[in-house]
């Protein structure tokens, strides 16, 4: 016996008189007298995954790169990103998953850090490029718009299990839900509400809600991928431009949404969040190779290798084609007036 949509919480908005059930679960199914269950977190989050696949292997046929070559990466990128995002997480809260081993490898029930993910398919897309024999940084661009619809979709995961919301707001666009308020209720430290006896009532007096910063995060990569897809369009010079503009777009979203976060992964003791020290690195070094890059070709342009996708480069290339027969024709003329040289 199925059971579909399970765990319910009740959601509203500020600025929206509607209250939504939002569950969990998408099915509950028993085997062998044990119960089993899907949560949507894994179902959106699979649907990202499928959805920036689509996307990046379009890309990848219109730039003309080996789309069998490039399952291959996908599907090792796919474990290494899975298995990264884990692991970084269950690192940076190993105070509790010490004392509970059992559930380190239960990614279903949420805790894959993205940058953990970001971080471990790099490496398993290098090692699979350099085997394949595919341009890397080439991939790189591909890459770049691909994650931004994978990570949008997938904070609608958080959405669905009611986590990885903000602090207190009284704007219009603020949420607030039974699972908000038991969260708010183990921890009212986070929210300053150390001496409230009542919290669930203290906070539908003061009409209060937090910050959906899971929804700031979705359209801030949607617009990021309308962004790097005209700056590849129409501006890209180089193999690795795009990724690096996606490390300075997602990169400065997350330093600024992360400090209106909860329930941030720290530094050990310190007051420090993990991931705005590294979207702030991530946003330095990429700016820096950025600007190097650029100036440099100034001075000394070149085709991208492996691409003639891009009306960039097509212009170089017509350009190239057009003077072609005047340098022969010159060359020829050249030629000529030696041979005469030579003769008298």
């Amino acid at each position: 016996m199925v059971e579909w949509f399970a765990d319910f919480t009740r959601v509203s908005f500020g600025g929206i008189e509607k209250i939504f059930d939002v569950s969990s679960v998408f099915c509950e199914f028993t085997i062998n007298g044990q119960l089993y269950s899907i949560k949507w977190y894994g179902v959106i989050i699979a649907f990202g995954l499928v959805l920036a696949a689509l996307f990046g292997g379009r890309i990848a046929y219109t730039w003309k790169m080996d789309l069998s070559k490039m399952v291959d990466v996908l599907i090792y990128g796919m474990f290494g990103g899975i298995v990264c995002a884990r692991a970084y997480y269950v690192i940076f809260q190993w105070d509790y998953y010490s004392i509970h081993l059992d559930e380190i490898f239960q990614i279903w029930r949420g805790g894959l850090a993205i940058y953990g993910g970001i971080i471990g398919g790099l490496i398993a897309a290098f090692i699979t490029c350099k085997l394949e024999k595919l341009n890397f940084l080439n991939l790189l661009d591909c890459a770049g718009m691909s994650l931004l619809i994978g990570q949008g979709i997938g904070r609608w995961g958080n959405y669905a299990n009611q986590e990885a919301f903000g602090v207190f707001t009284n704007g219009n666009y603020g949420m607030m839900s039974d699972k908000v308020i038991s969260y708010i209720e183990a921890h009212p430290e986070l929210y300053g509400l150390e001496g409230v006896s009542d919290i669930p009532r203290y906070i539908e007096e003061n009409n209060l809600f937090v910050h959906p910063t899971f929804f700031y995060e979705f359209a801030w990569c949607m617009l990021g991928v309308l962004v790097l897809y005209i700056i590849t369009r129409k501006f890209r010079k180089f193999s690795g431009q795009t990724f690096l503009c996606y490390g300075i777009w997602y990169g400065l979203e997350r330093t600024v949404v992360e400090g209106l976060r909860t329930d941030s992964l720290y530094i050990g003791n310190t007051d420090l969040r993990v991931s705005q020290v590294l979207s702030i690195a991530i946003v330095v070094v990429c700016v820096v190779i950025l600007v190097v890059k650029l100036l440099s070709l100034r001075k000394k342009p070149v085709l991208i290798e492996g691409v003639d996708y891009f009306p960039a480069d097509e212009k170089q290339v017509k350009k190239s084609k057009k003077n072609k027969p005047v340098l022969e024709e010159k060359e020829n003329e050249d030629f000529a007036n030696d041979s005469k040289k030579d003769e008298e």
